[in-house]
């Protein structure tokens, strides 16, 4: 897998939809949208815009580690394996993001969870054992170079 490779930018230098973008995502987070919809609206740009680079433009915090985690996980369908393993990364301090599920197929999901790590006890190979541990779990793989 390629190597993750991230550059400090200036805003002023980038076109302005990257800090529509992070605009958006602060309307979302502070409550000022009560949607994605309305946030888009908002900040002048579209759905699709938002969700081509909502996971890659984020704000710059000196003060913020910003450890994030992508797994991707094949579940079995069975009710309670989804939030068992949104338990471990609760239990283990990490934030969840986002969680993007598939319909299941074939008795089996696909499933990508994307957490931050800046709170998590222990490591992310840790982590990554207890998640493969939880009941109806067949495999998780870390997808994003942590």
């Amino acid at each position: 897998m390629k190597e993750a490779t991230y550059l400090l930018v200036d805003q002023d230098v980038l076109p302005d939809v990257y800090a529509k973008v992070i605009r958006a995502k602060q309307l979302l987070m502070n409550g000022e949208a009560s949607s994605t919809s309305e946030a888009v609206r908002m900040a002048g740009i579209s759905r699709s815009v938002f969700y081509k680079y909502k996971d890659a433009v984020y704000p710059y915090n000196s003060g913020a580690v910003n450890r994030l985690i992508t797994v991707q996980a094949i579940l079995n369908d069975k009710p309670g394996v989804l939030m068992s393993l949104a338990s471990v990364f609760y239990n283990a301090g990490a934030n969840i993001l986002t969680i993007n599920q598939n319909i299941p197929v074939g008795g089996k999901a696909v499933v990508s969870i994307s957490a931050r790590l800046d709170n998590i006890t222990g490591t992310v190979q840790e982590l990554l054992s207890m998640l493969a541990q939880v009941e109806g779990v067949q495999s998780i793989h870390n997808i994003s170079d942590e």
